[in-house]
């Protein structure tokens, strides 16, 4: 095997407990951002792949629900622990897979997934019904119930995130779990199953399998699959939504965004400046719910683009696994393209180019963090979601008028408000079209907090007790307890 392929996995799927290849299938190449260089090489599943997943994961589904919620939490608790002890690892994986600053990937990924396993396992021993009391002495009861085999398909930004997010709640409520990771970023769910078989999880309850759209299409038309959950764009989000709707099956769908970051001029500076950061250039851009559009009050317009220029200046760019390395690549070329597309369109359309805007001269896939100034609604960089680090600063003069023009948008993803009236703060959000928003902060993403979006982008929630119910049904049974009376 060639030096080179130094994250290379003993195959490409991991499937009933154990890592299985196929040759056969195309070959996928994955690539190091920050250097461009193929780090390991993968085979997309093939038919036989996809149903020997399935088929491992229909057999699993059925022994899990036997168990009790506290048994199954058991397990998902003992998996984040291994993965927390095993956490440096995984982020090293992580930013291989990725190009996010280790930096990054050290606090906000495999960390994440831990959160995740060890909430919903502690959920799912307290997932009951309950009892409903009717006149007369009879009564209806409910029980909770999985739904079946879940198919999870991955985005590439954040995928050992993402592999848990979906994970956590399909396996605490009885689920079984195939899961379909970006074929740009297909390293890290591979170790996510191991750490559960690990923990004691059932061989066939998570499986993972390569490829690209015509993987995940495949499995999203099975009949073995009862429900799909997707991170991704838009335009992907609605192919998938119809395919899972001509066979009526459960959604979740978190989409795209081009969120609104409104800054009122009481804000802190200091805080407005590092939320806009938070909001734009954290994984280089590459975040759904980022605050792109970010409305600055006339009155300190002026001010707050010199103290974000000043700040970005402190960004660390360079090798992403040096840990003080604190901004790295796109993750990959076709991305870079992108965004270096919209950056000219940007300046085509009139907008004024503050900051960065160019591509460094090194290996991999290097974009300065890039500042736009009078951007007004019509522009493209504020209509499209880029998913690069491009901020766009548009200003306003008055309360309705930004409401007005951050609600002017097909996307409801994410939304901010940084002010010192907390009253206006509250009054504000509350009018804005998003589902997942912050006052004074941006871009946490707690898993006890569900998380998703209205309008184009999205269906349904991840995270929080929320997601218990995108995961499972409920059974109701009437209990009569007298006669039956009948008209005849």
């Amino acid at each position: 095997m060639p030096q080179t392929l130094k994250c290379q996995p003993p195959a490409s799927h991991y499937i009933d407990g154990a890592y299985v290849e196929d040759a056969s299938g195309e070959a996928l190449d994955v690539i190091f951002p920050a250097t461009g260089e193929v780090i390991a090489r993968l085979h997309a599943a093939t038919p036989a792949i996809i149903d020997k997943a399935l088929a491992a994961a229909t057999r699993a589904q059925r022994d899990w629900a036997k168990l009790s919620g506290t048994e199954r939490g058991r397990i998902l608790r003992r998996a984040a622990d291994i993965m927390r002890d095993r956490n440096h690892e995984l982020s090293v994986l992580e930013t291989h897979d990725t190009g996010k600053p280790l930096q990054e990937t050290l606090v906000a990924d495999a960390t994440s997934g831990a959160d995740a396993l060890e909430y919903f396992g502690g959920l799912a021993g307290s997932l009951t019904g309950e009892h409903i009391p009717l006149p007369g002495g009879d009564f209806a009861y409910t029980v909770r119930e999985p739904l079946g085999v879940c198919v999870g398909l991955g985005a590439w930004n954040y995928p050992t995130q993402i592999a848990c997010w979906k994970g956590a709640p399909a396996m605490a409520c009885g689920n079984a779990m195939v899961f379909k990771p970006s074929e740009t970023t297909p390293l890290s769910a591979l170790k996510v199953a191991e750490i559960l078989t690990e923990a004691g999880a059932p061989a066939g309850l998570y499986n993972v399998v390569q490829g690209w759209g015509p993987v995940g299409a495949a499995l999203v038309n099975d009949p073995r699959v009862a429900k799909v959950s997707l991170t991704g764009s838009v335009p992907t989000g609605k192919k998938v939504y119809a395919a899972a709707a001509s066979h009526m099956k459960h959604v979740t769908m978190e989409l795209g965004g081009k969120s609104p970051l409104i800054i009122f001029d009481d804000a802190n500076l200091e805080d407005a400046v590092g939320g806009a950061i938070l909001g734009n250039f954290y994984s280089s851009g590459q975040v759904c719910s980022n605050g792109t559009r970010v409305f600055v009050q006339k009155g300190i317009k002026e001010a707050f683009i010199q103290r974000l220029c000043e700040r970005l200046g402190d960004a660390v760019i360079g090798d992403p696994l040096d840990e003080a390395t604190s901004f790295g690549p796109l993750v990959s070329q076709s991305q870079l393209d992108i965004v270096t597309g919209y950056i000219d369109k940007g300046q085509q359309e009139g907008a004024r180019l503050v900051y960065g805007g160019k591509r460094l001269n090194r290996d991999g896939f290097y974009l300065e963090p890039t500042v736009f100034a009078d951007v007004t609604d019509d522009m493209t960089i504020a209509r499209e979601e880029i998913f690069g680090p491009v901020l766009s600063v548009l200003d306003f003069e008055d309360e309705a008028e930004v409401i007005a023009r951050a609600n002017d948008t097909e996307f409801g993803l994410a939304a901010g408000v940084f002010t010192n009236d907390l009253t206006r703060a509250h009054r504000v959000i509350g009018q804005i079209e998003a589902g997942s928003c912050y006052i004074n902060t941006y871009n946490l993403a707690p898993v006890e907090a569900p998380f998703g979006g209205v309008k184009a982008s999205g269906v349904g929630r991840e995270n929080s007790k929320n997601a218990i119910n995108h995961y499972s049904e409920l059974r109701s049974v009437y209990v009569a307890m007298n006669p039956v009376e009948a008209p005849f």
